[in-house]
């Protein structure tokens, strides 16, 4: 199984990004997906998810961004569209998929979203 992640950058405060995440190597049309993320000196945080149809996100940045999944032959896209971004959203940003809510066993490597104020 892999995950490749790809989409962040810079970019100015009020701005935005859209993450893509590409999981191959199995099938994971009803896996859990999330997106979480590291800012330095700070522990991984949840950022947003879906499990069974439901969406899930951490209340800093509900309204502001939008998870999402595209089920296609042979390989399985994450999305994270992230608009109104603030200085406060820069963190290394990880995909990852699971057998269930809170089961993620899969990561990919992370990618770098930096937000200038």
């Amino acid at each position: 199984v892999q995950l490749q992640a790809s989409g962040g950058g810079l970019v100015q405060a009020g701005g935005s990004l859209r993450l893509s995440c590409a999981a191959s190597g199995g099938t994971f049309n009803s896996s859990a997906i999330g997106w979480f993320r590291q800012a330095p000196g700070k522990e991984r945080e949840f950022v947003a998810g879906i499990w069974r149809s439901a969406t899930y996100y951490q209340d800093s940045v509900k309204g502001r961004f939008t998870i999402s999944r595209d089920n296609a032959k042979n390989t399985t896209r994450l999305f994270l569209q992230m608009n109104s971004l603030k200085p406060e959203d820069t963190a290394v940003y990880y995909c990852a998929v699971g057998r269930g809510w809170g089961l993620f066993d899969y990561w990919g490597q992370g990618t770098q979203v930096t937000v200038s104020s």
